[in-house]
């Protein structure tokens, strides 16, 4: 976490105790640049600045890499001249390297120019998402550099909320933003595009099956207003539904738990695995419809007078079936169903065969091979509702295995939480439910128990100034005042160092 302000040296280190961003237990290395006046020539002044600055650079990440306990949190202050040398291009990258390894960064004296800079070097260095905070107009080259810019609305003008993604009107609210709007956008956004990849595999497939079966003759299996509605019209709504309406768990369980947001810095629910994943199980699914429906109908008489199935049947009976199925995924993806998601999921497969009723009743020089085709040939035929039923039935068994298979054996945090809301445990198990809570959150560097720390130093240096006046000068026998009153300072340090523990390490 990176504060830069363009506040002096003494009040950037007081805002980063008042939140959090240090505590006493951080180990705090302060860059500063001395220059030496005695130098007539500039250049020569920057040059034993830089000299200087690199071995305060190499000295601290020395520190680091001797530090024998891990968990200790380091801290790294820099002022105004000293980050105008460490930004130059020959020492960015030791100051970088220096900066990534500690938990908490504070820059002052920074000029809205090297704010951007700082912005764009640290998302080229590390190569991760940035977000920048800010409220002013000082701000807005951060803002507009980072991946994600956040504005806070306040007596400093518009400006940041212009130039921002985001607009919030307090600092507390980006809590909330975070844990459970970052949460939900990064679940919904993963969800719908390895939804739309997967659709459109199984669709797309079918018409390369079709062309290997047939040697590659150039017919088509499908009508062009069929492939015209599958992407506008038939499977469109649902998707909306998902990217807008999804939620994995509720927002009170975000802010309970917060390891859930670590789904998305890890890459949990989009990554390769996860791409590779949906693109077999779209060709699976897609192989099944289109070998199921071929089979079921090249042997048999499929009309009255023993006449078989020709391409148009074929066709419309394997699209119905690709309907049936990507409608069917979708519902099993979602996890908070609304009756938004109900009537677009259903209502697309029913408007599915609305919309072949009234292609077929055009006339044939309009509809082509889709006239009457349901009322006259396939919708009186017993195989062709139970040929989709059995197909679409198949082609979702492979993920329904696997998501069986995953939520036993291999289960993620959100898939734990929704067991736990299903058999409502928060409300019949209230331990367990405490103690998953209490699970979920991870111990940080940048302490959240750090006003406790202060309390604690505080207390310690009042015992220590008792100690030293329990004994009156003039008397030679204790003070009892002062003595009972070093006995209430002892009890004050010990509770306060037991709820210390607790925040540091919960139980388990």
């Amino acid at each position: 976490i990176w504060l830069l302000t363009g506040d002096k040296k003494e009040t950037a280190i007081n805002i980063g105790f008042a939140c959090s961003l240090l505590r006493q237990d951080m180990r705090q290395f302060h860059l500063s640049s001395v220059m030496d006046s005695g130098c007539s020539n500039q250049s020569e002044v920057i040059l034993v600045a830089k000299k200087a600055l690199v071995s305060q650079i190499k000295s601290f990440s020395q520190e680091i890499n001797e530090e024998h306990n891990k968990h200790m949190p380091f801290a790294l202050v820099v002022d105004g001249q000293a980050l105008e040398i460490g930004l130059r291009s020959d020492v960015k990258d030791q100051f970088l390297q220096l900066a990534v390894e500690c938990a908490s960064v504070i820059c002052c004296r920074v000029s809205p120019k090297q704010k951007a800079l700082i912005t764009r070097l640290v998302k080229e260095f590390t190569g991760k998402t940035t977000l920048a905070i800010g409220d002013g107009a000082n701000d807005v080259g951060m803002i507009q550099e980072a991946d994600i810019g956040v504005g806070i609305s306040g007596l400093e003008g518009m400006q940041a909320v212009m130039a921002s993604d985001f607009s919030l009107p307090q600092f507390r609210f980006l809590e909330r933003l975070l844990m459970v709007h970052g949460h939900w956008c990064y679940n919904r956004i993963s969800k719908m595009i390895l939804y739309f990849i997967y659709k459109n595999i199984v669709f797309g497939l079918t018409l390369f099956f079709y062309e290997f079966y047939t040697s590659f003759s150039g017919q088509v299996l499908y009508d062009d207003w069929y492939m015209t509605a599958f992407n506008v019209l038939l499977t469109s709504l649902p998707v909306i539904s998902l990217g807008v309406l999804e939620q994995d768990v509720p927002s009170d369980v975000c802010h309970q738990f917060p390891a859930l947001y670590k789904q998305g810095q890890r890459g949990i629910c989009f990554s390769w695995k996860r791409i590779i994943g949906w693109i077999l199980n779209g060709a699976v699914a897609s192989l099944i419809i289109f070998l199921s429906t071929i089979h079921a109908l090249s042997t048999v008489a499929f009309l009255g007078k023993g006449k078989v199935a020709d391409i148009a049947h074929l066709g419309t009976i394997t699209y119905t079936c690709v309907i049936w199925t990507v409608n069917c995924q979708i519902a099993l993806i979602i996890s908070h169903f609304t009756w938004i998601q109900h009537l677009f999921i259903w209502g697309s497969i029913l408007l599915w065969y609305i919309f072949l009723l009234a292609y077929g009743a055009l006339p044939p020089s309009y509809s082509h091979t889709g006239f009457q085709v349901l009322t006259e040939a396939i919708g009186g035929a017993p195989s062709f509702w139970i040929i989709t039923l059995l197909v679409v039935v198949a082609s979702l068994l492979p993920y329904f295995i696997y998501m069986v298979l995953q939520r036993t054996f291999y289960p993620l945090d959100d898939h734990v939480i929704q067991e736990m809301k299903h058999c409502k445990k928060d409300i019949f198990d209230k331990p367990m439910w405490l103690r998953e809570q209490q699970n979920s959150k991870r111990t940080t560097q940048v302490g959240f128990s750090a006003r406790v720390d202060v309390k604690i130093h505080h207390l310690k240096e009042a015992i220590q100034q008792r100690r030293e006046s329990i004994y009156n000068p003039t008397q030679r026998c204790p003070s009892p005042v002062a003595f009972w009153s070093l006995l209430s300072l002892l009890g004050k340090l010990v509770q306060t160092q037991g709820t210390a523990h607790e925040l540091d390490h919960p139980p388990t």
